[in-house]
């Protein structure tokens, strides 16, 4: 898959830029969620039926944190993973959009004339909710109006599982809620993050559970704190483990900021320095201050045998 990154206004003669007809699905898509498959899977069916080549649109930084509401610097699929997601998908190609002052004060119009049109698209597919333009005043009908037939608009159905929509933010609400199931229900997949594997206090290791201490490489989505069952992939295998998000309370030192340390099974090996990605397959328990190490280590051993039946 080939990435264009671009931002506005477009030099449509640097070499990267894809000009011609293409069938572009355009969106944020933070999570590429099913709803978003739904949207991807109708480019790509349209592409394929016209013989043409599939383009994913979507901007950078999320728009929504451009716009000053902060909770939308942390993302469900960073752009890295984004990317890996659309290549598996089989999409041909993705433009990353610059989302800036000056494109967030293009009007509808404008997008429309000076970025669609001159790139050829000869199809585009959206979701039923997607806006555009200067204050987000485009949406799927005006998108058809302003086309004026020199492409073709498929707006995509909201997509539903048990009677509600599936949405990036119901997935946001669902991981702080420690809600796995219906996170990796709404996902089609387990939600993952990813990072290097650090120098830690070691204190794993003296409680018999030495664990891997994970730095994130991205602004995650983070989930509630607590233990979860994961699996982790780490020098091309993948091991079942244990996972624990948070403070660590029974050697609280007054740290908010939440640490990542997992316990794979069955691993011996010295990996710091290596990336190691994480699959969250389910929420154990909360995380909680024990009274002594004793029983800290009573309610790990319970912990790592629910993981090790996941």
């Amino acid at each position: 898959m080939q990435i264009i990154p671009i931002s506005y206004p477009i030099d449509f003669d640097t070499p990267h830029v894809f000009v011609g007809e293409q069938v572009v699905a355009i969106g944020d898509f933070d999570g590429v969620h099913l709803g978003h498959r739904e949207v991807i899977g109708r480019a790509l069916l349209t592409a394929k039926k016209l013989d043409l080549p599939t383009a994913i649109m979507t901007f950078h930084p999320h728009p929504r944190a451009v716009m000053g509401q902060d909770k939308y610097i942390d993302l469900l699929t960073p752009m890295k993973e984004k990317m890996e997601i659309f290549a598996s998908l089989g999409v041909n190609h993705t433009y990353i959009v610059t989302f800036d002052a000056s494109l967030m004060r293009l009007t509808p119009e404008l997008f429309v004339d000076q970025v669609l049109d001159r790139l050829g698209v000869n199809s585009v597919i959206c979701g039923f909710d997607f806006t555009f333009g200067y204050q987000g005043k485009g949406n799927p009908d005006s998108l058809c109006e302003l086309s004026h037939g020199k492409f073709s608009v498929e707006v995509v159905r909201p997509f539903q599982m048990d009677g509600e929509k599936v949405s990036s933010t119901l997935i946001r609400e669902s991981l702080q809620q420690g809600d796995i199931d219906t996170v990796t229900r709404l996902l089609g997949r387990p939600y993952s993050i990813s990072g290097i594997v650090i120098d830690g206090e070691k204190r794993g290791r003296l409680l018999g559970f030495p664990t891997a201490n994970l730095q994130l490489d991205e602004a995650y989505v983070i989930p509630t704190n607590g233990v979860y069952a994961i699996k982790a992939s780490v020098n091309g295998e993948t091991y079942k483990g244990v996972m624990n998000i948070g403070v660590k309370p029974t050697f609280a030192t007054g740290e908010l900021k939440p640490s990542f340390e997992a316990h794979l099974f069955d691993f011996s090996e010295q990996i710091y320095g290596e990336h190691m990605k994480v699959e969250l397959i389910a929420f154990l328990r909360p995380e909680r201050k024990f009274s002594s190490i004793d029983e800290l280590v009573a309610q790990i051993k319970v912990d790592a045998e629910a993981a090790r039946n996941k």
